[in-house]
């Protein structure tokens, strides 16, 4: 006869374990990817604060409105962001990274933020991908834009 034993040991059990890391897998995947709703809240127009953002004017200074032009933008790489004027008064803010390889974007041109590394353009308007390698657009990232300043929130 064998002298081991059949009781269970102290512990979680394997299922238990399985299933602990599959939440909190999920949670993190949903934490990070936001709502999934395609919506974007990206930046602020230039009539008052991005939603969110301390209506005192707080936040990093990062330009003038006069110093984004209509229809382009400007790269803050010590920031690392993008800020655009798509249309007259209108402002947003994007990731500097680009979603191909993670390299910083590095102008606006032509209605187009243009990563050097391998051509990747995406839309002043909205981060969307106009022209790969890049599969996923840019990410918002979020502005205050009070009379004449830009602020990183």
């Amino acid at each position: 006869m064998s002298s081991t034993s059949s009781q269970p040991t102290s512990g979680p059990d394997r299922r238990t374990v399985v299933a602990a890391v599959g939440a909190a897998g999920l949670a993190a995947a949903l934490t990070a990817c936001g709502s999934g709703d395609g919506s974007s809240d990206a930046g602020s127009s230039g009539t008052g604060t991005a939603a969110g953002a301390a209506p005192d004017g707080g936040g990093t200074a990062l330009a003038r409105t006069a110093d984004i032009p209509e229809g382009g933008g400007r790269v803050f790489k010590d920031q690392g962001v993008v800020v655009t004027q798509p249309t007259a008064g209108t402002y947003k803010a994007f990731s500097a990274e680009c979603t191909h390889q993670g390299c910083a974007v590095g102008s606006v041109a032509h209605g187009m933020i243009v990563c050097p590394c391998h051509g990747s353009e995406f839309s002043v308007a909205d981060g969307s991908v106009k022209k790969g390698p890049a599969t996923k657009g840019l990410a918002p990232a979020r502005i205050t834009v009070s009379g004449d300043d830009i602020r990183l929130a």
